[in-house]
């Protein structure tokens, strides 16, 4: 008698396709909380579908695009086991380069790559997205979950996005808008955002011995809680600013910090200068500066120390943009201007001491 054998099968490989559609269905609800009248169809064709006919009341539309992930934050979560936040860096990474331009995000694609599907885990990712999107008024249209079983631990996960936006051209914020004497206005952060998890895990857990269930007094909760801290959402602040005040540029904080930032966005013959001493950044800067002895131009080019965005507006329009951002509860202040570029200097440049 001949034994019977097994044929391979892609649930034998690690792929659970039950899963996948299990995981579908319970983020369907969340998806559907984030749709635009634009919106067409729903979720499970294999395209979004976005009606460009809401294009036609602009003259000469300029559609933005950008595409991110948020790292090795991921790893935290992960940890942690909370996965309802991590869409919320997603978005805040995509949306916030998107509005810098001063386009009006207008939908967005995710992708979620996992060594196993957990159907609740990935539904979670995913309501934490779609959170992200309702607070920066644009539509998740669809997106993608992959098991990669044998290239991805079971428990392992990453996740990218990619957002699409659009800008009157005759509105269009950068470079080309800045003059001599404009104001650098900040904009407080909730945190570390979702840039430079590579040193800080470095530092904080190799170095410093720390974990993530260790209460930090000068944070006032968990070192976990503190790392977690979603990335703050600034688009429709950003744009409701546009709509109240002249805005020449914004620049988006993210990998770079600070100066490299807001270099970007500064035309060649133009400087911009930020003193420090207008703020005082967060306490889990000094707290990644101490415990691994990083020095202090070290921390300002891997994170942001206390401000997500900035924008350069003109003097005249500098306390109609302060008093907008404060009534939508936007912390944020006047840290610098901008000047004629000198033989030596760059783009920008952070001068002073922070403020004790």
């Amino acid at each position: 008698m001949t034994e019977k054998t097994t044929g391979a099968s892609y649930a034998a490989a690690g792929v659970d396709i039950e899963a996948g559609d299990r995981a579908v269905e319970l983020m369907k609800e969340w998806v559907k909380k984030t749709q635009r009248p634009e919106v067409l169809g729903g979720l499970g064709g294999f395209a979004g579908l976005f009606d460009a006919s809401a294009l036609k009341r602009y003259e000469r539309p300029l559609l933005a695009s950008a595409t991110d992930g948020v790292g090795t934050k991921v790893d935290i979560a992960r940890q942690m086991g909370v996965y309802d936040t991590i869409g919320h860096d997603l978005v805040a990474m995509v949306m916030d380069d998107i509005v810098v331009c001063g386009a009006e995000p207008l939908f967005m694609t995710d992708y979620i790559c996992v060594g196993k599907v957990h159907p609740e885990r990935v539904a979670a990712i995913v309501k934490g997205i779609a959170e992200g999107c309702v607070l920066a008024g644009c539509a998740l249209v669809g997106g993608e979950t992959a098991e990669h079983p044998g290239l991805l631990g079971p428990d392992d996960f990453d996740v990218a996005g990619a957002g699409t936006g659009v800008v009157e051209y005759d509105r269009l914020l950068g470079a080309d808008r800045i003059r001599t004497g404009d104001a650098v206005i900040a904009m407080a952060s909730s945190g570390l955002h979702s840039n430079g998890y590579s040193l800080v895990r470095h530092v904080l857990f190799d170095r410093a011995g720390m974990s993530l269930d260790q209460h930090v007094e000068e944070l006032g909760r968990t070192l976990g809680e503190e790392l977690l801290e979603p990335t703050k959402i600034y688009s429709l602040d950003c744009l409701a600013l546009t709509r109240t005040a002249e805005v020449h540029a914004y620049s988006h904080i993210t990998g770079g910090g600070l100066a490299a930032n807001l270099a970007r966005v500064i035309p060649d013959h133009l400087h911009a200068t930020v003193d420090r001493s207008t703020w005082t950044p967060g306490a889990v800067f000094d707290l990644v500066g101490k415990a691994g002895q990083v020095e202090q131009l070290e921390l300002e080019k891997t994170l942001n120390m206390g401000v997500g965005m900035m924008a350069v507006v003109p003097q005249e329009s500098v306390d109609v943009a302060l008093t907008a951002l404060a009534d939508r509860g936007v912390d944020a202040w006047v840290a610098g201007e901008i000047t004629e570029r000198g033989e030596h200097t760059e783009g920008a440049a952070l001068t002073g001491s922070y403020a004790i």
